[in-house]
């Protein structure tokens, strides 16, 4: 891909960034027989690499070999794990904990703790890894992108959106995320459409996504704009 920007975001899903990066040139990689979609301007550089740690292990990977950027962001949606945590929130955590070892990584310039863990995560769950961590939000991917940003010696930083509440108990949705990460949408769509009871919950979490979406595009153009980094 060539050096195409300073800076590297690796989000999950294009729906989160969407808006963000709606016009940019698009751009693919195929490594392991993954193929990877990018999103690029003159400074910043999007990776779209899926749901789970794995998949963010090789977006991270992709986009230091194909563009060397000086730092890396873990971007996109979290849940709360606390009340005062509300739909909208930025979070720019001082500490990444990873759920499944123990292992974490503390940050310059941020606040509170986000825990990642390999599943999402629901009420119940949400209070135990309050308990466990004194987290504030819980995602799947933002330890694997530090972990890999750290072993190719690239600074790192993170920008978490509360996307759910920590009350808001997920439809079952592991089914639909692939082998790669990928969520598929249209399955789930018409897996929850012949479900009543589950409507109200899916347009709430619709809702709450579009809401996250439209707050983390606009802090990340402001950070796109600005061209500085946490360090």
């Amino acid at each position: 891909m060539g050096n195409t920007g300073r800076i590297a975001i690796v989000a999950a899903l294009e729906r989160e960034v969407r808006p963000f990066v709606k016009g940019w040139r698009v751009l693919h990689d195929e490594r392991n027989g993954r193929r990877l979609k990018f999103f690029a301007n003159d400074s910043v550089v999007v990776v779209c690499g899926g749901i789970g740690a794995e998949a963010a292990r090789r977006a991270t990977e992709a986009v230091i070999a194909g563009c060397s950027p000086l730092v890396i962001y873990s971007a996109g949606f979290a849940g709360a794990l606390t009340p005062e945590m509300g739909i909208g929130d930025v979070m720019r955590p001082a500490r990444i904990v990873n759920g499944g070892d123990g292992s974490s990584v503390t940050l310059d310039g941020g606040e509170g703790v986000l825990v990642t863990v390999g599943t999402i995560a629901g009420s119940e769950q949400k209070k135990k890894l309050q308990e466990a961590y004194g987290a504030q939000a819980v995602d799947m991917e933002a330890a694997a992108v530090a972990r890999a940003a750290e072993a190719r010696g690239v600074k790192f930083a993170a920008i978490k959106v509360i996307s759910d509440e920590s009350d808001f108990d997920f439809p079952s949705m592991e089914k639909f995320v692939g082998a790669s990460g990928e969520f598929a949408e249209w399955r789930f769509v018409i897996f929850a459409a012949v479900r009543p009871w589950l409507w109200r919950r899916v347009a709430r979490l619709v809702r709450n996504s579009e809401r996250a979406s439209r707050v983390l595009c606009e802090v990340l153009a402001k950070l796109a704009e600005e061209g500085t980094t946490p360090f």
